[in-house]
């Protein structure tokens, strides 16, 4: 975070109650719930609350009128649309979404990379590919190319689960068999035979970290374009440096054809250094058949991985996709922008950022036009966002539908507000590259990658242009995985990360109450993000199998 980005923070600051984000703004943060006719100070200025005001809202640092400002993060998040009262609660019914209308010169913000000599030695053990990319897990995928195919995917992977004893859900499998039965919690219960494998048998593929089974709801029926969107988006899976190969199942009649995944694979793929196996049903002798060829291709892409140990490999090899999903007021205040500080490290030494949801950048545009690097990358970035508002204006769609209930309940009142918020996990540093949906990563430093808000989509759409880890922030919390790039999530809040423990990875807590400063914390979380990479540490998400992926149907989601 730059000086100008620092929370000011008045007299009041050892409790904490409450704080203004940027000099420029009009609104303050209440930290905790403050009763109507609490005094507060903020720059030296005492205010007493007009309104009782929830954690995580905002209260007006002076009167406004219909038609004026709001203005968090040094940008306008929204305008009033009723008299609001100095000390006066910020919600929905008096504050409208607005944005700026800044013009800003691409180039013209400056950067000052942050000191990152505790990391230039350090390395993560990855999976070199011959392409010289290094992958932060070794999976071999099992894809259907059709809908059609999703019951087939699901045979395969109960099949697989019971031959190797590799079944996430054994657990809750005992419990459900514990509660049809009746039986009492200091019962045994017996092994089925699958779990009888788990326990006896050792692992036989110790360098592979499983077997990924997608599946989804495209493929036909759709346009043409939404089959070429979808072969781009496997192409971009089949190619992931965390991927050692796959098997890929085809009906046959489908839109997305067998010769439409094969030539995005080889724009990846030119020297067809990845193995792919393709199977189609209707030229299948019978299911039997299919499932059996299937299951030789899957066991001999697993022996094949399993030659492929971690190595030593620089931080320069890894691609951070940054996400944000159930986030809360406190998100744009501590979990965005340490990831964001994150993000900076890693470019600092010669790694990648990758910053997605291009409805959550509404309203801060011109910040980041103002950090590509020059003006053909930035006016990529204002075609993307103008084509993406266009295509969901002709479904009766606006940015500014996307805050959920739940964005709003705590404290997200405009998209403006929440996308000012967002942009903080991209860090500062500039923009290099721009790409839109599908495209691989191609240059080292941060990118801006066309989503759109919907979590797992973006998440989707991050490990399709080749993040080989990713890093989701929350406020409210959720347990959002990937099948190949794994995810850890930073709470927003202590409270959500002690609750929800079992699937927060990092409490970006402390931030807010001034126990710890960003800086600290982003050289913590990004020791840990080195361990996930190389495997020593297992996120949440991957221990519970979170294997989420939604392909995004253009146009329609926000």
């Amino acid at each position: 975070m730059s000086d100008i980005d620092r929370p000011v923070i008045g007299s009041d600051a050892p409790a904490r109650t409450c704080l203004r984000i940027h000099p420029r703004d009009n609104v303050g943060v209440a930290l905790t719930d403050l009763p109507a006719g609490r005094q507060v100070t903020l720059d030296d200025e005492c205010l007493q609350l007009a309104d009782n005001v929830r954690a995580k809202h905002k209260f007006a640092l002076s009167a406004l009128a219909p038609g004026d400002i709001v203005t968090m993060y040094g940008v306008v998040v929204g305008k009033a649309t009723r008299p609001i009262a100095a000390g006066g609660v910020i919600t929905t019914e008096n504050l409208a979404h607005a944005t700026g209308d800044e013009q800003a010169v691409p180039g013209s913000r400056g950067w000052t990379a942050p000191d990152v000599s505790r990391f230039t030695d350090a390395s993560f053990a990855g999976f070199h590919r011959p392409d010289g990319r290094v992958g932060t897990t070794n999976v071999w995928l099992v894809i259907p190319l059709v809908f059609c195919e999703n019951r087939n995917i699901e045979v395969l992977r109960q099949c697989v689960a019971d031959a190797l004893g590799d079944d996430p859900y054994r657990d809750y499998k005992r419990m459900a068999r514990r509660m049809l039965d009746d039986t009492p919690d200091d019962v045994s219960v017996p092994d089925t035979g699958a779990d009888a494998i788990a326990a006896s048998a050792p692992g036989r593929f110790p360098n592979v970290d499983g077997v990924r089974f997608l599946t989804h709801t495209l493929g036909c029926g759709g346009t043409d374009d939404d089959a070429q969107a979808l072969c781009q988006l496997l192409a971009g899976y089949i190619c992931h440096p965390n991927v050692a190969g796959a098997t890929v199942l085809s009906l046959g009649c489908q839109k997305a054809q067998i010769g439409m995944l094969k030539a995005a694979v080889a724009e990846r793929d030119p020297g067809a250094l990845k193995t792919v196996d393709y199977f189609d049903q209707q030229s299948s002798s019978g299911e039997d058949a299919l499932i059996r060829d299937a299951l030789r291709s899957i066991f001999d892409g697993l022996a094949a991985a399993n030659r492929v140990t971690r190595q030593p490999a620089p931080l320069s090899k890894l691609t951070l996709g940054v996400e944000c999903g159930g986030s809360d007021g406190f998100s744009g205040i501590s979990a965005n922008p340490l990831v964001g500080a994150v993000v900076d490290r890693l470019v600092a030494l010669g790694g990648s950022g990758i910053l997605s949801e291009f409805p959550e950048l509404c309203g801060v545009e011109h910040e980041l036009i103002a950090r590509c690097v020059d003006v053909p990358t930035a006016e990529r970035f204002r075609q993307l966002i103008e084509a993406y508002q266009r295509h969901a204006a002709a479904v009766g769609a606006d940015f500014a539908m996307n805050p959920s209930p739940g964005n709003i309940r705590d404290g997200l009142i405009t998209d403006a507000m929440k996308s000012a918020g967002a942009a903080k996990k991209g860090g500062d540093s500039p923009v290099v590259d721009v790409l839109d949906y599908t495209e691989p990563h191609r240059r080292a430093g941060l990118s801006l990658l066309c989503s759109p808000g919907n979590d797992v989509e973006s998440t989707t759409a991050l490990a399709g242009s080749g993040a080989n880890l990713i890093v989701f922030t929350t406020g409210l919390g959720t347990p959002t995985g990937n099948p190949v790039a794994p995810v850890l999530k930073i709470a927003s809040n202590s409270e959500m990360a002690e609750r929800m423990r079992d699937i927060i990875d990092f409490d970006a807590g402390p931030i807010v109450r001034g126990e710890r400063d960003i800086g600290e914390l982003a050289d913590a979380l990004l020791t840990l993000c080195i361990e996930v990479a190389s495997g020593r540490h297992l996120s949440h998400a991957q221990r519970l199998s979170q294997h989420d992926f939604i392909p995004w149907k253009r146009g329609v989601s926000l």
